[in-house]
């Protein structure tokens, strides 16, 4: 994991939003799950704004193109613009594969944070062979690593292997923020 700067921190500007990305089987859900339980901060799970044309496709093992992905991405922005406009915390889930679907969801917005979970294709692969009920069939997850582009330094993602359980995941990002700082946050999310 990289250093982070607190995620109280001010010049952010408005309250921190979480941004989980990262290719499909990685954990987003569980380790984002894991951060709202403990900072009791809202949580979006982003898979569930994907238009039913996008899940039709992936569930056909149809990779999605660009076009595909803007309303989806742009659903993203949404969420996060509405939990900033509200003053609130929020942890949302997205896999953010390329720099430009991440200029979408994150662009400029103040206080709003990547969080990769990298992991190696093989690990990725074992967890997509024991994982059911997801319309993202394992087959597609080769298209999922050709298609990402790792987060560079100049968008300052906090970078989190994960080898670890989702609690010792969440624990860490959790500590590497410095998110214990901000207890008042926690009933401000609540309610979002």
């Amino acid at each position: 994991m990289n250093a982070a700067t607190p995620l109280a921190e001010t010049d952010r500007g408005g309250p921190p939003i979480l941004v989980v990305m990262g290719v499909s089987g990685a954990g987003k859900t569980t380790v984002a799950e894991e951060l709202a339980a403990r900072l009791g901060w809202a949580l979006k799970e982003g898979d569930l704004l994907h238009p039913e044309a996008n899940v039709a496709k992936m569930q056909a093992g149809i990779p999605l193109t660009d076009a595909d992905r803007r309303p989806w991405l742009e659903a993203v922005a949404a969420w996060i613009d509405g939990q900033r406009a509200a003053g609130l915390p929020g942890i949302i889930t997205c896999s953010a594969l390329r720099r430009a679907y991440r200029k979408v969801v994150v662009g400029d917005r103040p206080g709003v944070r990547l969080v990769y979970l990298r992991g190696s294709y093989g690990l990725i692969a074992d967890r997509l062979a024991r994982r059911s009920g997801h319309f993202m069939p394992p087959s597609l997850l080769r298209s999922q690593f050709d298609t990402l582009e790792e987060p560079g330094p100049e968008e300052d993602p906090l970078i989190v292997d994960i080898g670890p359980s989702a609690s010792q995941i969440a624990e860490s990002i959790i500590r590497t923020l410095g998110a214990s700082a901000v207890p008042d946050m926690k009933a401000a999310g609540a309610q979002g």
